[in-house]
């Protein structure tokens, strides 16, 4: 038996799903909308809406993944890049205290060092906590969600 398929035919890549050849277009050519029953064609519909759907949910997925799989390495550059820079800030303090500590004696200037990074750290805190408080939330989203129950009752004009 040899591993080459045959003559006329080909082989299918395992990624690709068999085609059904009930379903396919050639073996099936486009039926005449006149001679199929209303059910016929709603049944058509409801397949292919299903297959679109299934097709742009597996889309999604991928994509999803992609995105979080880089979202994921860019936060970890991050935490990184968070991490060398407090090294540095450390170096650069202990530099400043033995800087200082040459003109005004160790402990001075430790204290000097302490003090003016508590002061750094109140300012920013309270730059947080204004930020914090602007903060509004979602009200756009929370309106368009209380309004789904009224569209899907069919009393869109409540939600006026």
């Amino acid at each position: 038996m040899s591993s080459a398929p045959e003559q006329g035919r080909t082989s299918i890549p395992p990624s690709m799903p068999p085609v059904n050849p009930a379903r396919s277009p050639i073996a099936d050519p486009a039926p005449d909308p006149a001679s199929s029953s209303l059910g016929d064609i709603f049944a058509e519909v409801s397949r292919d809406l299903s297959t679109l759907l299934r097709q742009e949910i597996e889309l999604a997925k991928a994509e999803a993944t992609t995105s979080v799989k880089r979202a994921g390495l860019g936060a970890g550059m991050f935490a990184g890049a968070w991490m060398a820079g407090n090294l540095a800030l450390v170096f650069l303090s202990v530099a400043l205290w033995w800087g200082l500590g040459a003109v005004m004696g160790r402990g001075w200037s430790a204290l000097v060092v302490a003090v003016l990074w508590a002061v750094i750290a109140a300012v920013l805190a309270m730059r947080g906590r204004t930020e914090v408080r602007t903060v509004a939330g979602m009200p756009e989203t929370v309106e368009s969600i209380k309004k789904i129950p009224n569209a899907l009752q069919g009393h869109e004009e409540k939600n006026s």
